[in-house]
């Protein structure tokens, strides 16, 4: 299908993966409406895709072959040792399983610079740019600014994150519900690693470290960092919610801006659940490098309708535990372009160039998706935090078993096979 124009609402991965695929189906103008008015390349957060993932989105066209990431291929799951001070012989705690993990890691802003440099120069980029409301019917689509404008489309596409204006408008009883459970998270130079007992190699670089304790669990890896040739130190703290957290709706603290009291609760956490190496991995963040974010989950029941379409996290909130979160929305825009696609030609009910056709098309591949994993999110958080075993009592053999069984009856874990994003007749 080509020609018409497009608003995509929000220009961080998903967004900038959406305006690539609509650049590809031919849209005559598509203009990326983000509300951040800095440079979307500070935020540092780590993300994880499975090499088959990767492969499939490379061979699809969505991302380079060439862009940088860092190698993983083991995840080493540890819990304190019962040895005075928790930390066993090495300060690394007592291993419980090492697990097989085909998996490249990247840093958020070097991912999407790499999508945003295959983004074609005749998209219009509007930083600082707040969307305060959005509607639709089925002639076309709208968005409103603060200065009262009202901005006309063929079609809107929401790609504005947990708390989408674009979501409230398609579904508005679609809101994510908290999870009971909290994530802190931190970057910093792996340099500093050096100033940990044993040095930077006391933690080989392709592992993953899963620290595991009652309540919680802290993942650790390396990803790249800004700079090539650098690595960054990327971890995530599930923990029970701080007592001074007010959640008065779906929110984050951002980095630089907690409080010497809750960097105090977060450090003595650490100290107390966790063995002294990895404490001190944790301890070493730095404050402007340290935030907060509370779990949430959520699958809207409507992903596309009057001319307005969900992607990213505004149509699914997933738990980061499956480590799908940008393999998801890649996959989202994958499907918006292969529905795309299909209705350039006539095919039963979806006559050439009929809006209608593709926004049914991409709804009813991806809401099934996404309510997949958004199931297999809350049975890892359960298996991993809620209800979590005894750590102390589990060997190799007891861990396989209890990571099989979170996975039986579904799949997602590091992300669906593309060939689940393809629009079916």
């Amino acid at each position: 299908m080509r020609g018409g124009s497009i608003a995509v609402v929000g220009g961080s991965i998903a967004g900038s993966a959406f305006a690539g695929a609509a650049a590809r189906l031919g849209a005559e103008r598509i203009v990326v409406l983000e509300r951040s008015p800095g440079r979307l390349e500070d935020r540092g957060v780590g993300i994880c895709i499975h090499d088959d993932r990767l492969d499939e989105l490379v061979r699809a066209g969505h991302l380079g072959r060439d862009v940088r990431r860092h190698r993983l291929t083991v995840r080493r799951w540890v819990t304190r040792d019962p040895s005075p001070g928790g930390g066993g012989p090495d300060g690394r705690g007592r291993a419980l399983w090492a697990q097989p993990m085909p998996f490249h890691s990247h840093h958020w802003a070097v991912l999407w610079q790499a999508l945003r440099e295959r983004t074609p120069a005749t998209v219009e980029y509007r930083l600082g740019t707040t969307v305060t409301a959005v509607g639709g019917g089925p002639d076309g689509a709208w968005t409103s600014h603060p200065d009262g404008t009202r901005e006309h489309y063929d079609l809107v596409i929401g790609a504005d994150g947990y708390r989408s204006a674009v979501r409230a408008a398609l579904c508005p009883e679609a809101l994510p519900e908290y999870a009971g459970y909290v994530c802190w998270r931190g970057s910093y130079d792996a340099a500093r690693l050096a100033e940990l007992p044993g040095g930077a190699g006391a933690w080989p670089e392709d592992e993953c470290a899963t620290v595991c304790y009652p309540g919680g669990q802290v993942v650790l890896y390396r990803i790249p960092g800004l700079t090539p040739g650098t690595t960054q130190v990327n971890w995530v703290f599930y923990a029970p919610t701080p007592a001074w957290l007010r959640l008065d709706g779906p929110t984050s603290i951002p980095a630089g801006s907690l409080t010497d009291g809750q960097l105090d609760g977060l450090r003595a956490l650490a100290e107390e659940r966790l063995p002294p190496y990895w404490s001190d991995v944790v301890t070493l963040t730095p404050r402007d490098r340290t935030f907060l974010q509370p779990v949430y989950d959520m699958a809207a029941p409507c992903l596309a309708a009057d001319r307005l379409l969900l992607g990213g996290d505004a149509a699914t909130v997933v738990r980061p535990h499956n480590t799908s979160g940008a393999v998801k929305a890649l996959q989202d825009a994958h499907a918006f372009e292969q529905a795309g696609r299909a209705v350039g030609h006539p095919a039963g009910d979806r006559p050439a160039g009929s809006w209608s056709g593709l926004l049914a098309a991409y709804d009813r591949e991806r809401a099934p998706a996404g309510r997949e994993l958004v199931d297999l999110g809350r049975r890892l958080g359960r298996a991993q935090v809620g209800a979590a075993p005894d750590w102390a009592a589990m060997d190799g053999p007891a861990m396989d078993a209890w990571w099989r069984g979170q996975l039986t009856g579904g799949s997602g874990f590091g992300g669906q096979a593309l060939d689940r994003a393809a629009p079916r007749g």
